[in-house]
């Protein structure tokens, strides 16, 4: 029986390469090589050469693991869809919406879920500080628009760190949103699909390595402490998981995806932070502790992942597609 080819796509342009290298070892440890002929492309490196067994028809089916610009946030994915070529996780409008985190915010907003105060700035265009300090107060979290691990983040408690913060995220992003930021309880949500959304057990994150949940708590050994299931009231647990199947839904997303919450520890109100497309599956990532938590093997969710996004029916030379 012939093999099915199946190509990872990993690293990319965007500051996130190295975590999506750790994700990318991680697939390959749990792709069973005896049933498929695997191929992992770098797509800052190795471009060309997978462009040509796409346009030969060599491929059956790709796993994006890029984190950030240009495969987190669907061009990879609108690139397969011209060619006809079936690819697992969200397609590419649930990436490039995902990607932004203000019109996530927004659309979060369209069905119900509370967001944090923001305000967002652009490189190159005047900046009125008096503004943004009215408008949200001190402490304000600087985040580039269009990013995620944490990358380019700064909190500001005053006006020279929030100068300074905005100088820092225009290293990463032409874009940056800026936040109110609250002291809270951070919460993480995993969510699957096959033929209904199911929500993975919640996971609470205690950041150790920093005072909140930035770069070197997420990828850090001993970074964070996860509680997994987090410790909390079936009442909160139902909102998380309800909000995170709303935000899931309303974007299109398909097959895995990570939402962060925060419940501020003063008014104990549960604000939407945003929505990773592609979760990190490094050993230090958060999704397979919720996987782990049903006793699902990383390699079996892959197996399901790939039998469930059919491959495609070529017929006479034309791509009939298989609906999912």
């Amino acid at each position: 029986m012939k093999k099915k080819r199946i190509a990872i796509v990993y690293g990319g342009f965007s500051n996130e390469s190295k975590i999506s290298e750790a994700t990318t070892a991680t697939i390959l440890q749990n792709l069973d090589s005896k049933k498929y002929k695997i191929f992992s492309f770098d797509l800052a490196k190795d471009l060309r050469s997978f462009l040509n067994l796409i346009l030969d028809k060599k491929i059956d089916l790709v796993i994006p693991a890029i984190h950030g610009w240009g495969g987190e946030d669907g061009r990879l994915q609108a690139m397969l869809d011209l060619f006809g070529v079936n690819y697992i996780f969200s397609p590419y409008l649930a990436h490039a919406i995902g990607m932004n985190k203000k019109i996530t915010k927004i659309m979060a907003k369209e069905v119900g879920l509370t967001v944090l105060p923001d305000m967002v700035i652009k490189k190159n265009k005047k900046i009125s500080y008096n503004q943004v300090v009215k408008t949200l107060s001190f402490p304000i979290i600087v985040k580039p628009n269009n990013s995620g691990s944490s990358i380019g983040i700064r909190v500001a408690k005053n006006r020279k760190e929030l100068k300074e913060a905005v100088k820092h995220g225009f290293k990463f992003d032409k874009e940056l949103i800026l936040e109110k930021f609250i002291n809270g309880r951070e919460f993480t949500v995993t969510v699957k699909d096959d033929k209904k959304i199911h929500i993975l057990p919640i996971i609470e994150i205690i950041p150790k390595a920093s005072a909140w949940f930035d770069y070197d708590a997420k990828y850090l050994d001993g970074g964070s402490q996860e509680i997994c299931p987090a410790k909390i009231s079936k009442q909160i647990s139902q909102k998380l998981s309800e909000d995170s199947a709303k935000i899931y839904e309303i974007l299109g997303c398909r097959d895995l995806a990570r939402v962060d919450f925060i419940q501020d520890k003063k008014t104990k109100k549960i604000y939407f932070i945003e929505i990773n497309t592609i979760p990190g599956l490094t050993k230090n990532s958060l999704v397979p502790k919720a996987l782990l938590s049903k006793k699902i093997k990383i390699s079996h969710f892959f197996e399901s992942l790939i039998k469930k996004n059919s491959f495609n029916v070529r017929t006479n030379g034309k791509i009939k597609s298989i609906n999912y």
